[in-house]
């Protein structure tokens, strides 16, 4: 069965301004039950983890600042949504529904969540509505409870997983791999494992070429027991914050190619929803929903 990790905080309200991108999280699930893709028990409701899976990853001062408000406003500004004990909880509650997506994917082959994808979380900070790095967590989790070993995280949102680099830099055990727009934020990149930067309106068609020439070969190389796919639709030449010339059905061809490859190799996946910004929120329901609707063709 296809397991989701949905929780009702997941859709926290923000001031106006800063609402828009929440829409989704409501809209998506009821979509997906709606046209029957999904039913109730597909989705299963994350909870605050135990604190010690999110100091596998991030520094004791900043979590702990982070619990108790004493982010300073430089650092507060950086993370773009204005800072409250909900937003953090709410975090915590991501990550935990990427932790037990990783269960569920040993498990069934796949699992998703509908929010994550917190890639520009480092260690010792949060940038760019990023305060803990979800799949970070989940990584550290399989290698430390689980004994996984080898690891490789597909990041295919428009953004560069700079967070998820910097985290994992003296990691051999985890293999970070971004493929982004040259000329999106962050302006100055980390250094992943592997790093494609495409060019300002990049098409369906180079797009996909260059995944399909890469990935297969990362797959020989890496040998991975458990891949993580952040899966941002934010590649859509119509998103507001990128750059990249993707349409519906490519960024559809893009996952199918992706899971397809999983399933046939029987490495478990873990997906998380990441960025998705154009300007009708239509568009952008209906792209992730493409991703969830994949899943249930191809493994179930």
């Amino acid at each position: 069965m296809l397991k989701i990790a949905f929780h009702p905080i997941y859709r926290h309200p923000l001031p106006e301004g800063h609402r828009f991108p929440m829409i989704k999280y409501d809209l998506l699930p009821q979509q997906l039950m709606y046209e029957g893709t999904c039913s109730a028990g597909n989705f299963f409701e994350p909870e605050i983890p135990n604190d010690k899976y999110i100091l596998a990853v991030h520094e004791a001062d900043y979590f702990y600042d982070l619990l108790n408000m004493k982010i300073s406003p430089r650092e507060a500004r950086k993370i773009g949504f204005p800072l409250s004990e909900v937003l953090v909880e709410r975090e915590r509650i991501i990550a935990d529904g990427t932790i037990k997506g990783c269960e569920y994917a040993l498990e069934y082959g796949i699992a998703m969540n509908i929010a994550g994808g917190t890639h520009h979380a480092y260690t010792d900070r949060g940038e760019a509505f990023c305060l803990l790095n979800d799949q970070a967590i989940g990584a550290r989790y399989l290698q430390k409870e689980l004994k996984i070993g080898k690891i490789l995280i597909v990041d295919l949102d428009v953004h560069q997983g700079n967070g998820t680099a910097q985290i994992f830099q003296q990691d051999p055990g985890v293999f970070t791999f971004s493929m982004h727009g040259s000329s999106n934020y962050p302006f100055k990149k980390e250094t992943s494992d592997l790093d494609i930067a495409l060019k300002k309106g990049t098409s369906d068609e180079e797009y996909l070429k260059v995944l399909k020439d890469v990935f297969p070969e990362l797959l020989k190389e890496v040998k991975p027991e458990f891949i993580f796919y952040l899966c941002g639709v934010d590649v859509l030449a119509t998103d507001k914050l990128g750059t990249l010339g993707l349409s519906p059905t490519g960024c559809k061809e893009r996952d199918e190619y992706v899971l397809k490859k999983c399933r046939d190799l029987g490495i478990p996946v873990q997906c998380s929803m990441g960025g998705g910004y154009s300007k009708e929120i239509k568009v952008i329901v209906e792209a992730h929903a493409n991703t969830f609707r994949l899943a249930q063709e191809l493994y179930f």
